[in-house]
């Protein structure tokens, strides 16, 4: 082929590679240096999940590890989620469908019956003037047709609407991906949390179950005393009165549990009734996962993935509505056979073909474009400012974590001091009661105190596990950003920009 006979080829490719908008570059988000609450603090016991292992894994709990694996399967909420993912793969498929011809065939037989006029079976008459005239006879004769046509038409993206279609679906569909991502981790985090509060609520409930069996000889100690004419009737009915109230919060605890068991039914998408987790103790260290570099956590929130990648969606949208200024070339054509008879229609003779294209342009609109051009401008700075208030969540939500933990960490070791300081007071208060030397008024409130003293150690431990799992969620729970590219449509090339 001669350098001449290649120019148009060479200058079709050209126009096809063209793409008409701006290129798509991530804005910058305000990203800081450094986790101003990590700062001058170290974990007692910090953990992560080794590679490879799920995040829950730092618990070393098997009922959660059996929870949490359920999530994927049976989470309604998930479904959904996935489903909509799917939805937006086929938007992919479908759009870039487009890049290429369309091809249909069809085929037709038709039978026609009507007057038809012929010279060749003609009569002659002689008019009223004594001129002959000739009245051709009428034939009712019926005719066929036969058609077998196979036709294709291709839209020719010369200024890369198409394409910059189909780099804004990718981008919603990795959106998508990430939104499933973030509502895996949202669901993992709540099941987390719930299953935390209720093993804490366990714990609750075995407080005071061993407070009504301390109260309950306490109880008899003052009824003994009372028989023995040593103290008065006022004391037993004292005792009775706060047995009855450690009583009334022991039953009081099973609201909260039941509850907390329900939610954990629905998350692993099972009817309430028919689940149920064995009371149990939870394991006492509290997990930290390492805060790492503060510039990381772009790449590790399924949350901001999904903002980056809606923004360049909206990008790819402004390069839409601009190659709306442009003409629209579609090519068509067709190829086939006709003929009046069937036998022998795929014959030479019998071929009909066309070929054609059609070049359309918008003379006026009255401003439409440029208003589709402005909207399409707008949306995407809406996705920038919704994508760098996700960053800055997401840095609120990493130090806010960090502060509880830091903060609690220190607050635990205050009150396992108290409750011990407490409960000695208890023990100290009993004895002096049991000689006789205090008031079983100073027995009651010594022991009110240890009882609240203890819950809030217990409070105060389930803040510090559920702070650690909202930092883990915080973090990313170990999920990155370079998944998007290999899992589902994969990443979208970058065209060229005009």
């Amino acid at each position: 082929m001669s350098v001449r006979s290649k120019a148009p080829l060479v200058a079709a490719l050209a126009l096809a590679a063209c793409a008409v908008g701006p290129n798509y570059h991530r804005p910058s988000a305000p990203v800081p240096q450094r986790f101003k609450e990590a700062e001058g603090w170290k974990p007692a016991q910090p953990k992560e999940a080794a590679s490879g292992t799920n995040w829950w894994s730092v618990y070393d709990d098997a009922v959660l590890d059996g929870l949490e694996q359920q999530i994927d399967i049976s989470n309604q909420t998930l479904k959904a989620s996935e489903a909509s993912w799917r939805e937006a793969q086929a938007v992919v498929s479908a759009a870039r469908a487009q890049l290429f011809p369309t091809v249909g065939v069809s085929g037709s037989a038709t039978r026609t019956k009507g007057l038809g006029a012929t010279l060749g079976g003609s009569t002659t008459t002689t008019t009223g003037g004594g001129t002959p005239a000739v009245v051709p006879s009428t034939s009712r004769a019926p005719s066929n047709t036969f058609d077998a046509t196979a036709n294709a038409s291709w839209a020719i993206d010369i200024w890369g609407k198409i394409r910059r279609t189909i780099e804004s679906d990718v981008a919603n569909a990795q959106a998508s991906e990430a939104d499933l991502a973030a509502a895996r981790l949202s669901a993992q985090g709540t099941l987390a949390t719930d299953y935390v509060e209720l093993r804490v609520s366990d714990e609750m409930k075995q407080l005071l179950d061993q407070t009504v069996e301390a109260y309950q000889r306490s109880l008899q100690i003052t009824q003994n005393q009372y028989k023995a004419g040593i103290v008065a009737k006022a004391d037993v009915i004292t005792a009775e009165t706060q047995l009855e109230g450690a009583q009334s919060q022991q039953i009081s605890i099973g609201i909260m549990r039941s509850q907390l068991e329900h939610a954990i039914a629905v998350l692993v998408g099972k009817p309430p009734a028919d689940f149920a987790i064995v009371p149990a103790v939870f394991g006492t260290t509290v997990p930290v996962a390492p805060s790492g570099v503060p510039s990381s956590l772009l790449e590790r929130r399924p949350d901001v993935a999904a903002a980056e990648r809606s923004m360049a969606s909206a990008n790819a949208q402004i390069g839409v509505a601009v190659a709306a200024y442009f003409p629209d070339l579609t090519l068509s054509g067709s190829y086939g056979f006709t003929n009046s008879v069937i036998n022998g229609l795929i014959r030479a003779p019998n071929n009909v073909w066309s070929f054609g294209g059609t070049l359309s342009e918008t003379v006026l609109d009255f401003g439409a474009r440029s208003a589709q051009v402005r909207q399409a401008r707008a949306a995407y700075d809406v996705a920038v400012a919704n994508y760098r208030q996700a960053v800055l969540t997401a840095f609120q939500q990493v130090e806010d974590q960090l502060a509880a933990l830091r903060i609690l960490e220190q607050q635990d070791a205050v009150q396992e001091r108290t409750v011990k300081s407490a409960n000695e007071a208890v023990r100290l208060t009993l004895n002096e009661y049991k000689a006789g030397t205090v008031a079983y008024t100073a027995v009651v409130t010594a022991q009110a105190t240890a009882l609240a003293d203890a819950q809030t150690l217990l409070t105060i431990r389930q803040n510090r596990l559920t702070a650690s799992v909202a930092l883990i969620q915080a973090l990313g729970g170990g999920w990155q950003a370079a998944a998007l590219k290999t899992a589902g449509v994969g990443a979208p090339a970058s065209p060229g920009a005009t």
